[in-house]
């Protein structure tokens, strides 16, 4: 197939495609079920089930992960000597919140000034239908093989698909993964994202001074915690203990801190005017890369 041919096939599928996308993003899978039904992000998983076997792809089917999450996972054999590409996205959807703020409901695919509005359109339904209508411009011209997996633990974080595939690796098995949760650098321009950032869930607990002690007096002489770990505004969990020991070691010696704890010297002539030290342990969520 030449690329004028399949150009031309894409062009055709393209009012197939926006009706796809406008019934896919009716369904509020939202992956929350404190908020919308859980029912929801299963009549999702089936739709995507549904359209991706009749475009094809093999054993399509539902796999329950370990978050109580649905992924629907399917292949499509490669020809003889070709690779493997694994096809990856999304079904879940962040929830819309405010449905008074939206110009436009946010379940109801709307085209205004040239683009296409509504709940999951571009993250992550819209590349749903992206991939299913590239299979059928193709039909039985795909010159790779293909694994598929469409999950709905995305948005919640809650790990479902990654433990399903530290239990299943056989089943993701591939030459190339091909991510399209992404985004163009501008509009009519193809981009290629080569690296995601990964997170990771951390707690931390800081101990500071018991007393109190005014900022602009004692700023200098009493060492902070959350600056020595975090100079840079980089957290990195490498660095905590390294921190803790300079901490030690800033700590002006021969003196006692006003609370009777030796080592821990402040001087202290005089009350402090206000509070301005951290409560002896805080805890701050933060988000790292993975690996």
């Amino acid at each position: 197939m030449s690329e004028h041919e399949l150009a031309d096939r894409i062009a055709a599928l393209m009012p197939r495609a926006k009706a796809d996308l406008t019934e896919l993003v009716s369904i509020p899978s939202v992956a929350d079920p404190r908020q919308y039904p859980p029912e929801e992000c299963r009549k999702a998983a089936q739709w995507v089930a549904d359209a991706f076997t009749e475009a094809g792809l093999h054993d399509v089917h539902l796999a329950e992960t370990p978050d109580g999450s649905a992924a629907v996972l399917g292949h499509r054999p490669p020809p003889p000597g070709a690779p493997t590409v694994l096809l990856y996205c999304h079904y879940d959807v962040q929830p819309p919140l405010d449905d008074a703020a939206w110009t436009s409901p946010p379940f109801t695919l709307t085209e205004r000034d040239g683009r296409w509005y509504g709940r999951g359109t571009a993250d992550c339904k819209g590349n749903i239908v992206m991939h299913l209508t590239a299979l059928r411009a193709l039909g039985d011209d795909l010159p790779v093989g293909l694994r598929f997996v469409a999950e709905s633990s995305e948005e919640q974080g809650a790990g479902g698909m990654e433990a399903y595939v530290e239990r299943h690796r056989e089943q993701f098995l591939a030459d190339a993964l091909l991510i399209c949760d992404t985004g163009n650098a501008a509009v009519g321009q193809p981009t290629v994202t080569t690296s995601l950032r990964g997170l990771a869930s951390l707690v931390v607990t800081v101990s500071t001074l018991r007393g109190e002690a005014h900022s602009g007096m004692f700023g200098g002489p009493a060492p902070d915690a959350l600056a020595a770990l975090v100079p840079d505004g980089r957290p990195r969990p490498g660095r905590l203990h390294p921190a803790v020991q300079r901490l030690r070691r800033r700590v002006p010696a021969g003196r006692d801190h006003p609370d009777g704890r030796g080592g821990t010297a402040v001087p202290h002539p005089r009350p402090p005017t206000r509070a301005s030290t951290p409560p002896r342990s805080s805890t701050w969520p933060m988000s790292r890369p993975s690996s």
